[in-house]
């Protein structure tokens, strides 16, 4: 089951269209969907979680929690709305593109794909995209 949680003012316009979409990302990388909960936050809120659990004093746009058993994908997926904006604008894309660019990044990272080495951060910029085109996708 896939949940979406808000601490700030910022809601999905509509849930369910998300949630069918990530069922379907998780299905066509063949795994079986678990519980996962999505957060929205702000900058602040994330960068707390940023040093309190990775120890790292930088702002983010994503983290992402893999609780993942076996092949049933579960975990927490934060994600500050600020930094999604300001990427969007540094892009040079809509907000909604990068929305969806950030949710489905943490997604993937509960498949197995990282993004530390270059090599890995291409592979997850390219699995991005192919699941971005999926949002389209009448189902």
């Amino acid at each position: 089951m896939i949940s979406f949680n808000y601490e700030t003012d910022f809601e999905l316009s509509d849930e369910s269209y998300y949630q069918q979409w990530l069922s379907t990302v998780i299905f066509s990388e063949n795994k079986v969907e678990g519980e996962i909960s999505y957060i929205f936050c702000d900058d602040d809120y994330l960068h707390k979680i940023n040093l309190e659990y990775l120890q790292h004093d930088t702002l983010t746009d994503v983290i992402s929690f893999d609780y993942t058993v076996g092949n049933e994908l579960h975990g927490d997926i934060f994600i500050s709305t600020e930094r999604v904006a300001d990427n969007a604008k540094d892009f040079n894309v809509s907000f909604e593109n990068e929305l969806k660019r950030v949710i489905v990044h943490g997604l993937l990272h509960f498949c197995g794909y990282n993004d530390k080495s270059e090599i890995d951060e291409a592979m997850m910029r390219d699995k991005e995209e192919e699941k971005i085109l999926m949002f389209h996708v009448e189902h």
